[in-house]
């Protein structure tokens, strides 16, 4: 399908939690919070300052243009702190955090088991726990010359980025979208070159809908074969949008901003799914929380077959200690942290393609960044 200029942004249903990371390094000391959408006065942010210094932060790619949102108008109204976030992907991010050199990381999938062991570690008296900031569909991007309305359903899209599958005008693809002109042109598909959430999440997805044809399991890091790889979410979708036969995964904002088709997906619903917010509420709706006490993991359900419900989403976490956080860093810590999920740091999403955290999830989600220590 087109790709839509404006994709509607609405909050995520209370269930909508869940899944993933954070994301990018810019250093941002700017004064200007007029620079682009989402951006918002200070004064209308009700941002309240604490701490001085710089936070440095690291990890997924696919909030970056979120972030840098967040990122200026923080800075803009808390002149004394300079926020630092680099989108080097969710593993890298996670492994800089547990080295102890971030104050928090960003992840596009929950801390698994033996991390959350080493962050005992580096936490001493408490351990990382994952806080959900925002929400948003993992887009399938193309870039295949006179087609703009492309269906494709778990088992071939799991065979296009395995390489079992290598033409546009292969007879799976022809027979998902019979009236489409689909050429005899070379697939190029391309894949995260870092550990990346939404990898993982792509991956799941597969496992879950597609497990005959996908062999693998899923994981930050590839393990399809064949493809090519490109650097973060801005690496990816950079060459789906000037590479003839391209296809690859990012978040749903990196599509808009590159004005990059889409594809829908085949989930056996009804009606084939468009990659938008709303539809990916319907799927986050039915996730599950695995997280204990104050951690807010979510398990998503990935081979959903409901109707209007986009499978492949995410939920970015920001990753921090519940104790034992860096005295020198944790008064601002807490503070963007707090600012991301306040009502003013969720509406600042609305216009990037992201969904906002439902109003009963960032409550709590506040009240336990209120209690780090």
């Amino acid at each position: 399908m087109k790709l839509q200029r404006k994709t509607r942004v609405r909050a995520l249903a209370v269930g909508a939690l869940a899944v993933s990371g954070a994301l990018a390094l810019s250093a941002c000391g700017s004064d200007d919070t007029t620079g682009g959408p989402g951006a918002s006065s200070a004064k209308a942010a009700n941002i309240k300052c604490d701490g001085k210094g710089k936070l440095l932060a690291s990890g997924s790619s696919a909030q970056k243009n979120a972030m840098d949102v967040w990122v200026q108008n923080y800075s803009g109204a808390c002149k004394d702190t300079e926020i630092n976030y680099q989108p080097t992907g969710s593993g890298a991010g996670i492994t800089t955090f547990l080295q102890g050199q971030t104050a928090f990381a960003g992840s596009d999938s929950a801390l698994e088991p033996a991390e959350v062991e080493k962050s005992k570690q580096l936490c001493k008296t408490g351990q990382g726990i994952n806080l959900p900031m925002v929400g948003g569909p993992v887009a399938i991007g193309y870039n295949v010359p006179g087609v703009e309305d492309l269906v494709l359903d778990a088992e071939t899209l799991a065979k296009i980025f395995d390489s079992e599958i290598t033409k546009w005008n292969d007879p799976a693809i022809k027979k998902l979208n019979p009236s489409a002109k689909l050429p005899d042109l070379k697939i190029q598909a391309f894949h995260r070159s870092d550990e990346s959430g939404t990898t993982k999440n792509l991956t799941e997805y597969f496992k879950a809908a597609a497990p005959k044809a996908w062999k693998h399991e899923p994981d930050k890091a590839w393990a399809g074969k064949g493809g090519q790889a490109a650097s973060g979410s801005s690496g990816v979708s950079s060459q789906v949008k000037q590479t003839a036969g391209a296809i690859s995964y990012f978040e749903l904002s990196y599509a808009e901003s590159s004005k990059v088709n889409t594809v829908k997906l085949d989930t056996g619903a009804k009606e084939p799914v468009e990659a938008d917010v709303d539809n990916a509420s319907k799927a986050i709706a039915e996730a599950k929380r695995v997280g204990k006490g104050n951690d807010h993991a979510l398990e998503l359900a990935y081979d959903t077959k409901a109707e209007g419900a986009y499978p492949i989403t995410l939920v970015t976490y920001e990753i921090a200690c519940d104790k034992g956080n860096k005295k020198e860093t944790l008064p601002a810590t807490k503070s963007f942290l707090t600012y991301m999920a306040s009502e003013d740091g969720q509406a600042a999403l609305k216009e990037l393609g992201y969904a906002p955290l439902p109003t009963e999830i960032a409550k709590q989600v506040r009240k336990t960044v209120s209690t780090l220590s």
